[in-house]
């Protein structure tokens, strides 16, 4: 059984899910004492997954971390990660990160604002998980996180025919009906097609056959697993002549 036809390897864990979501968000939404902010390229996430807040000098957070009784105030802070290809429902993951902000120095525009992280929740279409922190901390993103956006609308505005073929890899797995295909996903581990039909969809995972380190070697294993039905034609013709 070759890696397209389901060969059981390696997925990421829900520590590395939750730090690949971190590395590529540019926004979050925060929530704390009932008020509820859309910040937009105002935070930073260090090597270790934790996250500091970087809001100018006119926002209401300082102040009310300022006013707060013990210095720091309880924070959830929610995450989206939108599919970069325009496929329906677009939401792949949701990762809310619960905690307590409290001062972290300035900076030029304002006050910087750490978060001291209590609780980590992966939500994906498979279902609900707490990441323990320790987990986070020491996993690290998917080494295709920050260039899989680029990666995947180049393969669908550029390789209709490329996504066609991949979708044949797929077999018996692909439902009757199927009107439209894109490319939903890409990791080191594996590429993953949305197939729209009717009102529905559904999501056909092809599996690399070894994880790649970055894109150009992902790139390989699409390759690679374009070419395996044809080596294996090849041989079967070649056989049958002799």
């Amino acid at each position: 059984m070759n890696a397209a036809a389901g060969t059981a390897l390696s997925e990421p864990t829900a520590a590395e899910r939750v730090r690949s979501v971190l590395a590529r968000a540019v926004s979050l939404s925060l929530t704390t004492e009932g008020q509820g902010y859309d910040l937009i390229g105002m935070h930073s996430v260090d090597p270790k997954g934790r996250i500091t807040l970087h809001p100018p000098a006119d926002s209401p957070l300082a102040a009310r971390i300022a006013l707060a009784p013990r210095g720091s105030l309880a924070a959830l802070l929610e995450f989206t990660d939108i599919a970069p290809t325009a496929v329906r429902d677009r939401v792949r993951a949701r990762v809310t990160i619960s905690g307590w902000l409290a001062p972290a120095g300035s900076h030029g525009d304002g006050e910087r604002l750490r978060l001291d992280t209590a609780r980590v929740v992966l939500r994906t279409a498979a279902g609900v998980v707490d990441a323990g922190f320790d987990e986070v901390t020491l996993a690290a993103p998917d080494p295709l996180a920050v260039e899989e956006a680029g990666m995947l609308t180049h393969l669908a505005d550029a390789h209709e025919d490329m996504v066609s073929e991949l979708l044949g890899l797929a077999g018996s797995r692909v439902p009757a009906g199927v009107r439209r295909v894109l490319p939903f996903a890409v990791d080191r581990h594996g590429i993953t097609l949305r197939c729209e039909y009717g009102t529905g969809h559904c999501d056909l995972r092809l599996r690399f056959a070894v994880p790649a380190r970055d894109a150009a070697e992902a790139g390989e294993q699409v390759r690679q697993l374009l070419a395996a039905p044809r080596r294996c034609a090849h041989r079967h013709h070649s056989s049958a002549r002799h």
